[in-house]
Parts: structure tokens; C-alpha cells; sequence
């Protein structure tokens, strides 16, 4: 049965003494469908917001306010590494086989997990490096200075060591620190969407590799979190009144592309809330979309995981109470993409100039699939088979000797049959020489 699964981190102690939560329970795999269920505890973490990220195979979870990193194996529900890095961690992002971490200082780490190479940038942000997003060919990094940094992966995964990392793109519209930043997986330069949000009240939607703002948001109070639709048409936002907010990008007011009626240095206004979270758990700190947008899970302070069917739009409902401060919700897609390799244990980083080896697990066949394997392995004869056999009876039979082949094949007879005149010719004139005169 296909299942749909999302991870939560908490952070701080215990709001209260409640002897149903594991003693230092940090992150929680639940199952949202068919039903809601605990699917597995990981210990011994307090993960910042921002600080989680999670693969196939592993899940990483930054420390609060240390230099930490701790590695939790998924299939065997503990954990596997702790690796501590020269500057404190704020905030992580997972790209394929590669994780990103942005430091306090402003720093950007590069760390290859199948090989244990290490990338540091210089501290491009003069201040902490709150949110990353990743696509498959750009980075971006958001920053308590008020910019975003837009970085090529190929620039920065670069082998030669003398070559300097600076950003690509610097979008810098806001004027306080940037708290969340979300990013569409599209590849094409004039559709690809960034979303911004910030202490000083404004989303902005950019198109980052161009480095233009495309259109900037006004909210009655300051966003916290974000969570993008997966089609990029609409995202979801929630501020530090308790508010959550669902802008519609393409809807009766567009607000992007040619049918948008209004200039796009034009601000927007966003004053109607589709809901507010209650009193006691405060403002959502976290939003977590699932992978047909039809479901969004907040965090609270207060240890709630809260739900709301964005299709009905009817008040949230309590999922399950963690009894600590939520940070970070991630949601696990159901039908994951495959990948010809995947790591079984992480290398730990190594700073500096040495030869690497790659380590991972190969997923599939090495060897090329031949048509001998491929009978073998199906069931009865193969498609592909039986519509070739199909269509050469369909096709009606042709003459495939050409005229010059003809013609060819012509005077080769005929050359045969001189030949074979002329040598009668020669026999029965030796048979009349060789005959006796008649007396």
C-alpha cells in the first residue's frame, strides 16, 4: 500500500512532564496515510529551524547552537555518525549525494557524503546563513544580513582547489534579516521561482538565475515559514500573529507573467488569512506541504503538529503533541526517484588536498540488459517482441532486388551463353575436320 510520510524535529527541553513522550526523543517519523502513526524515534537531538534534511537512506539533523552535525541511519532507527564541523551549524540542505551547511559566520560547507570531501566558501554573508534551498543546478542561501546568494552546484562541487567561490546572483530587495526561502525544481531560466520572506514584512518572488524581483508581497506581520505548492502556482505563509496565508500566484489577480495587470515593482497587499493557528500552540514556526498539495502540517511552539485540508479550507486539527517546540517539518515522497547508486554509511568530512574514494551502494545492473535477458526474465513473450512480429506480417512483401541487380545478373547469363555457343561452334568444326572424306 502506498504510504505518505513526513519527519518533525524538536528543539529545548520538555514543556511539561509527560511520561507518553520518549526521554530524549528529538526527531519523529510519522505516517499521514492511510493513517496517522508514530513510524519511528531518533534520540538525542535539538535541531534548529532549518536544520534538518533527510535522504533514502539517512537523516541529518544540525544541533542548536553547536558545531555539530548528528547522522541517523533510516533503515536501522539509529544513529551512525557525529561529525563536528570549525564553525557553528544554522541551517542544512540535502542535494542527491552532496550536503549543504550554512555556519554563523556566514559560511557555506560542501560536504560529499560517498567520498568525504569538503568545500568551504568565504563568508560571503556578513551574518548567520539562516535558510538554504537547492535545486538540481543552484544554491541559495538566505542570511540574517538581509540577502540572498544565488551559487552554481557546479562551480562550487568544482575539483580545482585555487578556484574562488562567489556567488552567481545576490538578491538584496529586503531590508531585515531573511527567515525562510523556498524555490521551485524548475530548470527553465525565464520560469524558475524563488520565494523570500523576511523580518521586515514582505515576501519576495524572484526569478533567481536573472536575479530579478518579480514581484513583492506586503504582510500585516512579519512571515516566519513558508511552503511553496508543488507546481509552483501558489505558496502558503505563516506569521508571528498566528496567521496562515494562501497566495495565489496565477489566480482571478494574477500576479506573474503577462497577464498580470499591474507593474511588477507595484507592491501587493495580503491582508486575508485562510485560517490562524489557536491561542495556546502560538504561530507556526514550520510548514510542511505533502506531495499532492492538498495537506499542510504546521509546527508550533508549543509541541503541536496541527493539520489543514486546503481543500475544504475547514479549521486545522491537532495531529499529535510533542511536547516540545517543533522546528522542522519534511515530508517524504512516496514514490522516490531512482538513483543508480546510494550511500549505506557517510564518509566523514576530510579538509583538505588528498585522493578520494567513492563509496556507495550500486542499485543497478552494471551490465547492459540484453535481449536474451530480457525474454528470460518476462513473462511469456516480450511486448516489444510481439508487435515486431506483428507489423513484418502487416507489411506487404516487397521486391527488394533492385534493376541494376537485375541487369547485372542479365548479362552474367548471357556472357554464360555465348560462351557456351561459341564452344559448340569450335567442337562441331573439329568434328568436320576430323571426319573422313566420302569416296
Amino acid at each position: 500500500m502506498l504510504t505518505e510520510s513526513y519527519f518533525v524535529s524538536v528543539s529545548g527541553p520538555p514543556l511539561a512532564n509527560n511520561t507518553a513522550i520518549p526521554k530524549d526523543a528529538g526527531i519523529y517519523e510519522h505516517t499521514l496515510h492511510p493513517t496517522h502513526a508514530t513510524a519511528a524515534i531518533l534520540k538525542k537531538s535539538s535541531v534548529p529551524s532549518g536544520g534538518l534534511a533527510v535522504s533514502r537512506t539517512h537523516v541529518f539533523a544540525a544541533q542548536q547552537d553547536k558545531s555539530t552535525v548528528h547522522v541517523y541511519a533510516r533503515p536501522k532507527g539509529n544513529q551512525e555518525a557525529f561529525v563536528a564541523f570549525p564553525e557553528r551549524i544554522r541551517s542544512i540542505a540535502l542535494r542527491d549525494d552532496v550536503l549543504f551547511l550554512g555556519t554563523n559566520e556566514g559560511r557555506i560547507i560542501i560536504w560529499e557524503l560517498c567520498t568525504g570531501r569538503q568545500v568551504t566558501t568565504p563568508p560571503c554573508h556578513v551574518q548567520a546563513v539562516t535558510c538554504i534551498a537547492v535545486t538540481p543546478y543552484h544554491l541559495l542561501t538566505g542570511s540574517d544580513d538581509s540577502n540572498v546568494h544565488v551559487w552554481s552546484l557546479s562551480r562550487l562541487l568544482e575539483l580545482d582547489s585555487t578556484i574562488e567561490h562567489e556567488p552567481q546572483e545576490t538578491l538584496s530587495n529586503h531590508r531585515a534579516a531573511v527567515t525562510c526561502l523556498v524555490v521551485s525544481q524548475s530548470v527553465n531560466p525565464d520560469t524558475n521561482i524563488c520565494i523570500s520572506a523576511s523580518n521586515d514584512k514582505s515576501c519576495v518572488i524572484w526569478n533567481y538565475q536573472l536575479g530579478i524581483p518579480l514581484r513583492t508581497l506586503l504582510f500585516p506581520c512579519a512571515p516566519i515559514s513558508l511552503a511553496l505548492d508543488p507546481c509552483a502556482r501558489a505558496f502558503y505563509a505563516s506569521t508571528d500573529d498566528r496567521s496562515l496565508y494562501a497566495v495565489d500566484l496565477f489566480g482571478e489577480k494574477t500576479l506573474l507573467g503577462p497577464q498580470s495587470n499591474e507593474e511588477s515593482s507595484a507592491a501587493v497587499q495580503v491582508s486575508a488569512a485562510f485560517g490562524a493557528a489557536p491561542q495556546e500552540a502560538g504561530p507556526a514556526t514550520c510548514l510542511g506541504l505533502n506531495y499532492d498539495g492538498t495537506v499542510l502540517l504546521s509546527g508550533h511552539p508549543q509541541g503541536q503538529v496541527r493539520r489543514w485540508d486546503l481543500g475544504s479550507r475547514a479549521d486545522s486539527t491537532e495531529l499529535v503533541n510533542l511536547n516540545a517546540a517543533i522546528t522542522n517539518i519534511a515530508f517524504i515522497p512516496p514514490l522516490s526517484s531512482q538513483t543508480p547508486t546510494h550511500p549505506i554509511t557517510v564518509v566523514k568530512p576530510f579538509l583538505g588536498n588528498r585522493t578520494y574514494n567513492f563509496t556507495s551502494q550500486i542499485d543497478s545492473d552494471m551490465v547492459e540488459e540484453t535481449r536474451f535477458s530480457k525474454m528470460l526474465e518476462s513473462n511469456g513473450m516480450p511486448q516489444d517482441m510481439l508487435e515486431q512480429a506483428i507489423l513484418a506480417f502487416q507489411e506487404p512483401t516487397g521486391n527488394t532486388t533492385s534493376d541494376a541487380d537485375l541487369e547485372q545478373e542479365k548479362d552474367e547469363l548471357w556472357e554464360i551463353i555465348n560462351e557456351q555457343r561459341a564452344l559448340n561452334k569450335t567442337l562441331l568444326e573439329r568434328c568436320r575436320q576430323s571426319a573422313p572424306a566420302k569416296p
